[in-house]
């Protein structure tokens, strides 16, 4: 559905202008309907349905006639009368009736101009279906608007049909959310966006039920790297994957770390896109892609595959070596951050090329499930902000051990800001920052770090599973802030807990749809 920044509902209907607009109206009848009424007579209708078809509208209308006898026709108009509107007609034909609206009767047919606060209170959510939509006139130099019938679905005045006039085409029968935010103003919340949301909910849900953590790979690739009897190629890919892995200690350097980030897997997408080649070859997720083809030419049993037919055989093998791990895998939660670690234990009685396939699939899923969840928690918030997320996981060699650090970097704007950012991108600091790291370091136990950076002002909070960790880093909190003060930051509250970080809800899309079809 399209996007619309904000709605208005139209001033009130005069009833001499509806009496104008509408007295004398035809309504075409479906079938031809003799003797419905006689000559002169007229009868109450009311409007049990309606549908734009086009530039007309298929009214069910409910007609009383003298007898007390009730008849249900279908007709078509040139102008939406709302369902429930109670109207007047007489047949002058057998094939048409004639709308009749006297002054008594025009506010029956007038729907809801503006909203009752005291039922529907400023900021509450409403819910409708887009019944009609019409282009309004304009004058010379007036912008385009569009005037559209919608039927509310929840709230204290549901079932009620509003007039909405807006600078966009609303589409009919699409579903709209809007805020309330004044008798005759509304904000409409992106239907799209909230759908998008909805799908990658599902399948981040679906992905993290088959991943695994990157050190199960890392560890068989070790291994692999190191017998002289695997295949060449794959031994070299192995190598090289190894080799291209970041030292704890390099994690220091801002430029280093920044590569490290742009090597994790988390925008290998929009390199894609934008036809980025360079730094494509050193990406953790192609090295982990070219590693499954390579593995699967390698693999006990399978002939050598041809390079035309490689692309489509891998789809294949990483589907069944996906789809073995998700019954096997236990549930996680949506979005949560960190990610739980999950180690795969080896499979007896198969071969290591396969196990190796299983592995760099699960890892794959992995980074797919922390892309899938910055999706998740991107987009305009409640008070109009925009967060952009940057979730993603950078495996760091310790020694001879593989240590995953996960990191979430969100942005927050206003719309202010982001206009701002537009004319100056080099200014990105005037922006709400938060960074969220999550590793576990022998022997401090596993440890979370959240910090936010406000107009040059940082405050942080460190969670620390072990008690006699969460000691030594309070201890260590004076040294922390004089550094920091030496960068040049304004330092805020730091403070370490023992524990780990509440969880809070982890995706503000509101599952409160009313079904349409239920």
């Amino acid at each position: 559905m399209t996007e619309i920044n904000s709605l208005s509902a139209q001033t009130a209907f005069n009833s001499q202008v509806l009496k104008a607009q509408l007295s004398g109206q035809l309504l075409q009848l479906t079938q031809d309907q003799p003797g419905l009424l006689k000559p002169g007579e007229t009868a109450q209708a009311q409007v049990l349905g309606l549908r734009q078809t086009g530039s007309t509208f298929q009214l069910l209308l409910q007609v009383v006639q003298a007898d007390g006898n009730q008849t249900h026709v279908q007709a078509s108009t040139t102008q939406p009368l709302a369902p429930g509107s109670q109207i007047t007609v007489t047949q002058p034909q057998s094939n048409s009736l004639a709308l009749l609206v006297p002054q008594a009767n025009a506010s029956a047919m007038a729907t809801l101009t503006q909203l009752d606060t005291s039922k529907i209170p400023l900021g509450s959510l409403l819910q409708g279906k887009v019944l009609t939509n019409q282009a309004l006139p304009a004058g010379p130099g007036q912008a385009a608007g569009y005037r559209a019938l919608v039927t509310l679905l929840n709230t204290a005045q549901a079932g009620a049909t509003l007039t909405l006039d807006s600078p966009r085409p609303l589409a009919v029968g699409s579903l709209l959310s809007a805020v309330v935010q004044g008798d005759q103003a509304l904000r409409l919340v992106p239907l799209s966006g909230r759908q998008e949301q909805l799908n990658i909910a599902q399948h981040l849900q679906a992905q993290q039920h088959r991943q695994a953590s990157l050190p199960s790979l890392l560890n068989a690739l070790q291994q692999l790297a190191s017998r002289p009897s695997v295949d060449g190629a794959l031994r070299v890919s192995a190598s090289s994957l190894l080799a291209s892995l970041p030292d704890a200690r390099q994690l220091s350097d801002s430029k280093l770390l920044a590569q490290a980030l742009d090597n994790s897997g988390a925008f290998l997408e929009p390199k894609l896109l934008t036809a980025q080649a360079a730094g494509m070859a050193s990406d953790l997720k192609t090295q982990l892609l070219r590693l499954m083809a390579q593995a699967t030419v390698s693999a006990p049993g399978n002939p050598a595959i041809a390079a035309t037919s490689l692309a489509q055989a891998l789809p294949v093998m990483a589907r069944g070596a996906l789809g073995m791990l998700e019954r096997v895998s236990p549930k996680t939660p949506p979005g949560a951050f960190p990610i739980p670690s999950r180690l795969l234990q080896a499979l007896e009685d198969e071969g290591d090329v396969q196990q190796l396939l299983r592995l760099a699939a699960a890892a794959i899923s992995r980074l797919q499930s922390h892309a899938l969840s910055s999706l998740q928690q991107s987009g305009s918030l409640e008070n109009g902000n925009l967060q952009t997320t940057w979730q993603t996981e950078i495996p760091v060699r310790h020694g001879q051990d593989f240590i995953p650090l996960q990191v979430k970097l969100q942005r927050e704007e206003t719309p202010e800001q982001q206009a701002q950012r537009q004319r100056d991108p080099a200014d990105p600091v005037q922006a709400l920052w938060r960074i969220d790291l999550a590793f576990d370091l022998a022997p401090l136990g596993p440890l979370q770090v959240q910090a936010q950076l406000s107009q040059g002002r940082l405050s942080g909070q460190l969670w620390a599973e072990h008690e006699r960790t969460a000691r030594l880093i309070d201890s260590q909190l004076g040294a922390l802030r004089e550094r920091l003060l030496a960068r040049g930051l304004d330092v805020g509250d730091l403070d370490c807990y023992q524990g780990s970080p509440p969880q809070g809800p982890q995706t503000r899309v509101e599952q409160r749809w009313v079904d349409e079809t239920a």
